[in-house]
């Protein structure tokens, strides 16, 4: 009996090893392959619908339209009784107003309606419904560790991720589960000595085809946990 102890204490103790020695490639890798097991992320075709909620009860609905083969990229966005869309296809840019393209200077300003914020939108849009798999895109470097760190009661093996300049400034962390490899939190600063930038939780599963993507998302500051709003993936709809 002693002996089996001894070999169940040393295959224990050899897991823990591996866990610990896991490399942030190989911590990559299995979460992507939790998120996306059958490769589907860069024939992507889906629309999304978004329902954004504020802490003082503001609220904004979003179609996100993402085919990644045709380069095409639309967001419709209800704010109150004002309805705006960009479009971007293989880079050329399209504005529209409560369904007109005869927009006012006036008009783009107030609602923010311009081709450099297209192309942000679609950015920002990709880069978050896209995670984990666009760690792997040009420009990212990994940490060359992986760590295990304790975030609101719960421990999580963690991936830090900086940009080449010409990619993005921020400090990113992602907080994966050490079980199944999920992405449940992460994190991003502009200055870590600060202390700045936001956190978002994750939680919920959507199903986009094979892709699970993670369906509520919850922001808040880094210096003070102060929420500031939480967008839920409410469906997806593929593309005809």
């Amino acid at each position: 009996m002693i002996k089996y102890l001894y070999a169940f204490l040393f295959l224990m103790g050899l897991s823990h090893a591996e866990a610990q020695s896991l490399s942030t490639q190989e911590l990559l890798d299995n979460a992507i392959a939790y998120h996306d097991p059958d490769g589907k992320w860069d024939t992507l075709q889906q629309k999304l619908f978004i329902t954004m909620t504020y802490p003082d009860d503001r609220k904004r609905l979003s179609e996100v339209t993402i085919d990644l083969p045709k380069e095409y990229f639309s967001l419709r966005s209800e704010n109150g009784d004002d309805v705006s869309q960009y479009t971007l296809v293989k880079g050329e840019c399209s504005l529209m107003l409560n369904g007109s393209t005869d927009i006012s200077e006036e008009e783009k300003k107030t609602h923010r309606l311009n081709c450099e914020r297209a192309e942000s939108m679609k950015n920002y849009y990709q880069y978050l419904y896209g995670l984990p798999m666009k760690l792997k895109d040009k420009g990212t470097q990994l940490s060359p560790t992986v760590a295990t760190k304790e975030f609101k009661g719960k421990e999580y093996k963690v991936l830090k991720v900086t940009y080449d300049e010409a990619v993005g400034k921020d400090t990113w962390y992602f907080y994966f589960d050490p079980e199944t490899y999920a992405m449940e939190v992460y994190q991003f600063f502009h200055d870590e000595s600060k202390n700045d930038g936001e956190y978002i939780l994750l939680s919920e599963i959507e199903n986009v085809g094979t892709i699970k993507m993670p369906k509520v998302r919850k922001w808040y500051y880094n210096k003070n946990d102060k929420h500031l709003g939480t967008d839920t993936l409410t469906k997806s709809e593929p593309l005809q």
